[in-house]
């Protein structure tokens, strides 16, 4: 009778073997590259280990600004020039960063872009956030710490000079041309020039056209959207035309306000998606000729773009994301992407260059009955610090304490 086989005891030592990532077929490889959306995405894969490391490179492109360099001068707008003058044109991804910390609140948020530490080098190349309040350093994190939300882009024009035109220039848009037909990099800008709008396409003669003044009104700020151009009015009304055509049409909220308003576009998406949609925040004032200004009490109205109809629609909502207005363009961002308790919530809406260095994030409160469109006032629950404006906007959002109210004798 044979004997009975006898059981290996299990060993004590196991053997992992480490993939060695960088072995993967080119195929998956650039799959997974076209998967990373922008440089976080591939830091952090770049973090995984040292051969995923070796495999993925330093996101050095997408860290360098996308521009359009050696654009004509502004010679041909009203002032003269001495020398020839080039301006580029660049195209800066803005990012939300959000320290976090514990407990949620305070709250310290980071809106802008990034720079590359030069300083410390080190094997994983990691990106580091300086920040100055006051000329004295408040913060260099690790962004890879940071929780990181992507805001989209704006343009802007760099390189004139300013003696003569920082104070009338006021932004510049951009659409793409040839959309559909392959990768092209033609486009067209329009320029804010606060009195006139400036043409410029890359496929034509390269300089700048000035559009026929249509009104005596003066632009506040100009924006791209699904293959047209939107500008809007210092005091009052938006216009929109035609990129080619130059075709204007007007496009006024309503009711009219009687006092001048600050208008400003943002926009959901990069303004070609399905889903991407155009909001109008009116900012105004709602007592008329006052002789002081209270800035607490501003109100604003809000309104979505219906192509379609070609009408602006007041809502009440904003579908759940934030919209911050100010420095680095008008951007936005789920608040789902937000944990709850940080003090910044979806349906809101937050400047980021208001005066006094204190703010809170407006909110719906209803309308004002007889059909009178709803309004959105400022919320006293969470208290925003502005502590700095350059080189990003750094903002402290912080719970109001409660005020008990006390028997006078």
């Amino acid at each position: 009778m044979p004997e009975p086989a006898t059981k290996k005891k299990p060993s004590s030592m196991t053997t992992t073997t480490i993939p060695d990532w960088s072995l993967l077929p080119g195929e998956l490889l650039d799959v997974i590259s076209k998967n990373l959306h922008n440089c976080f995405d591939v830091l952090h894969a770049r973090s995984v280990c040292t051969t995923w490391r070796s495999s993925v490179p330093f996101p050095d492109r997408q860290l360098t600004r996308p521009s359009y360099t050696s654009l004509p001068s502004f010679a041909d707008l009203p002032y003269e020039s001495d020398d020839d003058e080039f301006c580029t044109l660049e195209k800066v991804p803005v990012f939300l960063f959000r320290a976090k910390t514990r407990p949620v609140l305070p709250s310290l948020y980071f809106l802008g872009g990034l720079v590359r530490n030069h300083d410390h080098p080190s094997p994983s190349q990691h990106c580091s956030l300086k920040v100055k309040v006051h000329e004295t350093v408040l913060s260099v994190t690790n962004v890879l710490n940071l929780q990181i939300i992507p805001l989209g882009h704006h343009y802007r024009v760099v390189g004139f000079n300013p003696r003569d035109r920082t104070s009338n220039y006021r932004g510049v848009a951009v659409l793409p041309l040839n959309k559909g037909k392959g990768e092209g990099k033609d486009f067209i800008a329009l320029l804010n020039h606060t009195e006139l709008l400036y043409i410029f396409r890359s496929d034509d003669e390269r300089r700048w056209v000035g559009l026929e003044r249509f009104s005596d009104d003066t632009f506040y700020e100009v924006v791209a959207f699904r293959d047209r151009f939107y500008a809007a009015f210092v005091t009052a009304g938006v216009c929109v035309f035609d990129p080619y055509s130059f075709e204007v049409t007007p496009l006024f909220p309503s009711p009219p306000l009687e006092q001048p308003p600050f208008n400003n576009f943002v926009r959901s998406g990069d303004g070609d998606g399905d889903d991407d949609e155009l909001f109008l925040v009116v900012k105004f004032y709602p007592f008329p000729e006052p002789t002081v200004i209270d800035f607490n009490l501003f109100k604003c109205r809000v309104s979505r773009l219906d192509e379609k109809a070609g009408k602006w629609v007041t809502v009440s909502d904003l579908g759940g994301r934030v919209l911050f207005i100010g420095r680095f363009g008008n951007v936005c961002c789920s608040g789902e992407e937000l944990p709850d308790g940080c003090g910044v919530s979806g349906d809101s809406i937050l400047y980021t260059n208001e005066l006094g260095g204190v703010t809170f994030a407006f909110k719906y409160s209803g309308g004002g009955g007889d059909g009178v469109p709803g309004v959105w006032r400022l919320s006293r629950e969470y208290r925003v610090s502005i502590l700095s404006h350059s080189p990003v906007v750094a903002l402290r959002v912080e719970r109001q304490p409660l005020v008990t109210p006390t028997l006078g004798t």
